[in-house]
């Protein structure tokens, strides 16, 4: 079932790798409870997201062997670095991998960001992710409100807007 489940996502995430950048969109979504995202931390300690209420989080799932995943991830960088100074986290939760695998990708693209380690995948089943990248924007009373499947620029004026008027509620 896990191999399966595996090359299901790696098929997704390879035909998402090909579209453009603008392809995919944030939807805003039916407000709902953000199920439990509790994880340990790449560079220790952990991250519970039920503790951050008050704050605009931005929960993406990704994995470094996804094209689209590692594409993205700058952008999210820059994001964080934009509103460093504002009530928003971004919690990068690893779907299923090692820190071994993660860190050379990290030394080639660091990030200030949490990344989370879920090396059974277990919370990625929980929040129904099928295809990597995926990504909610979970508002200050812990709703999600919108989502993503696939890849897009995160400081772009569409996405910093949308995350803007999350902030301002």
């Amino acid at each position: 079932m896990k191999r399966a489940l595996f090359w299901l996502v790696t098929s997704l995430a390879v035909a998402l790798a090909g579209l453009p950048a603008g392809a995919a969109q944030l939807k805003p979504t039916k407000a709902r409870p953000a199920p439990e995202l509790n994880l340990p931390r790449l560079d220790g300690g952990g991250v519970n997201l039920a503790e951050l209420r008050g704050r605009v989080v931005l929960v993406n799932f990704w994995a470094v062997w996804c094209p689209p995943c590692r594409k993205e991830m700058p952008s999210m960088e820059r994001l964080s670095r934009m509103l460093a100074d504002r009530p928003f986290t971004i919690l990068a939760s690893n779907a299923g991998e090692s820190a071994e695998q993660i860190r050379p990708f990290l030394a080639e693209v660091p990030l200030s960001f949490p990344i989370l380690l879920d090396q059974e995948s277990a919370r990625m089943k929980a929040w129904r992710v099928f295809v990597l990248p995926t990504s909610f924007l979970v508002d200050k009373q812990g709703q999600i409100r919108y989502s993503l499947s696939g890849h897009i620029e995160w400081d772009a004026p569409e996405a910093v807007g949308i995350i803007e008027k999350l902030l301002a509620e």
